[in-house]
C-alpha cells in the first residue's frame, strides 16, 4: 500500500470526533460483513448460505473487536449489544 493510502486509512480509523470517536470509516471485518450482506441480497441457494455465514462471522469479529478494544465506553457497549443480537439472529436462522 502506498504511504498516502495508509495515511488516509489511519485518519479514517481514528474516527470522529477525535477526542471521543463515535463514527469512523469501517474496519476490515465490517467491510467484509457489508460485502457479504450485499451478496446475500442478490443470491439464493448455496451462495446465499455461504454469504450469510461469512456475514455472521465477520460481523461477530467486528463486534468482538469493539467489545475488547473499543476506543470508548459507547463503542464497547455497542460491541456487546451487537454480539447479543448476532446470537439471537443465529438462533432464529437455525430455528432454535
Amino acid at each position: 500500500m502506498s504511504d498516502r493510502l495508509k495515511e488516509m486509512w489511519r485518519r479514517g480509523q481514528r474516527g470522529w470526533p477525535a477526542d471521543n470517536p463515535v463514527a469512523q470509516f469501517p474496519n476490515a471485518p465490517l467491510l467484509v460483513a457489508i460485502a457479504a450482506w450485499i451478496v446475500r441480497q442478490f443470491t439464493d441457494g448455496t451462495a446465499n448460505d455461504w454469504a450469510s455465514a461469512v456475514s455472521y462471522v465477520a460481523l461477530a469479529c467486528f463486534a468482538f473487536w469493539e467489545l475488547i478494544d473499543g476506543v470508548n465506553r459507547f463503542r464497547r457497549i455497542g460491541g456487546a449489544v451487537l454480539l447479543v443480537l448476532i446470537a439471537y439472529w443465529l438462533a432464529q436462522a437455525l430455528g432454535a
